[in-house]
């Protein structure tokens, strides 16, 4: 937590290099995380104008199941998080804070943790796919069907119309 009080009383701001262990939180806030480990925010908060500033580097290595197979899949992953803070008193409109523009600070403090595990969350990739399947182009069927891509579909359609054409069975009869 950083206190606004702190932040304040240094005009050049505060930096802060921190590790959490979040990981039973952000897999009780999401069934898609199997398990994160290595969280370090490593950055600066400053106050300027009313505002209060909060810029950091955010690394973690999350472990998420593969999009085809399920499969345990880690990922080393690295952003730079910019959000911007404002105290309950401060803002004349609820307009900036409605619009996800500004965030209101709670009890005079900045929660760091709580920056981190959001920002963890919203950075959770659709597509996973291990090692193998995404250097493998073929894609996964079963019993009467399978994946295909959007041109291989495309292909399909066009075969399949084609065939579907009553002056099919007519093509090469007047060839001789």
């Amino acid at each position: 937590m950083l206190n606004i009080q702190e932040i304040r009383k240094n005009p050049d701001g505060l930096a802060f290099e921190k590790k959490f262990d979040l990981a039973e939180e952000l897999k009780e806030r999401s069934v898609d995380i199997l398990n994160v480990q290595d969280i370090l925010a490593s950055g600066k908060v400053q106050y300027e104008d009313g505002l209060y500033f909060l810029d950091y580097e955010l690394s973690y290595t999350i472990t998420l199941s593969s999009s085809r197979s399920m499969e345990p899949v880690e990922r080393k992953e690295f952003h730079l998080v910019n959000e911007i803070f404002m105290e309950e008193g401060q803002y004349s409109s609820k307009e900036l804070i409605d619009q996800d523009l500004v965030l209101p600070i709670e009890d005079g403090e900045i929660h760091l943790a709580e920056s981190v595990a959001d920002n963890i969350l919203l950075h959770i990739p659709l597509k996973i796919l291990t090692a193998e399947e995404e250097a493998g182009s073929e894609l996964p069927t079963g019993n009467n069907w399978q994946v295909m891509t959007e041109e291989d579909y495309e292909q399909y359609q066009a075969e399949k119309k084609e065939a579907n054409n009553p002056f099919a069975s007519l093509q090469g009869m007047f060839e001789e």
